[in-house]
């Protein structure tokens, strides 16, 4: 497995689908003294699905790099600098498959984005996630990334009934 730059004019406007199973989900109450995160077992396990565009044309200077097995696409993560406020944003990483979840490709594609977010100069890297998505919340967490914030409503106004809060996740640089 390699891990290499992707190349815009051949990647731009590429469809890709994320998936994933979930059987948790952090519970988000909010309370007078702020917000409360309580993990949930669900009931039954449920499969989330979300499509994006590569390098899309509201991102100022996207990079991404792909993991590569026989030529095979099986991974991507993409990033942009934020430059308002001096972060670098991961606006995807997935593992296509997943059966190929687990080994270490997840890990070689965040170094590969951690990399360029340094190199821009970038004072944090940030990303988002869901409420329901507890695997990718622990693989952040194992990365060093904490959370920084959350929006109850920023997919929908049953969000928090659904359990997709979004989370807001980052982590310093310098």
């Amino acid at each position: 497995m390699h891990v290499l730059p992707l190349d815009k004019n051949k990647y731009q406007g590429v469809e890709i689908v994320v998936s994933y199973c979930t059987d948790s989900y952090y519970d988000v109450l909010q309370n007078r003294d702020g917000f409360k995160l309580t993990l949930k077992k669900r009931d039954m396990p449920e499969e989330k699905h979300y499509s994006d565009t590569l390098f899309s044309e509201w991102l100022d200077d996207p990079v991404a790099f792909g993991a590569f097995e026989d030529n095979k696409l099986i991974g991507i993560v993409e990033g942009s600098p934020e430059t308002w406020n001096n972060r670098f944003r991961i606006n995807n990483i997935v593992v296509f498959d997943p059966s190929c979840r687990n080994k270490g490709i997840g890990t070689k594609l965040i170094y590969s984005i951690y990399k360029e977010a340094v190199k821009s100069g970038a004072r944090m890297i940030v990303l988002e996630t869901q409420s329901c998505n507890k695997k990718a919340i622990d693989f952040y967490m194992k990365h060093g990334f904490s959370l920084i914030g959350l929006d109850m409503y920023a997919y929908s106004n049953e969000d928090p009934e659904k359990h997709e809060v979004r989370l807001e996740m980052g982590k310093r640089l310098f």
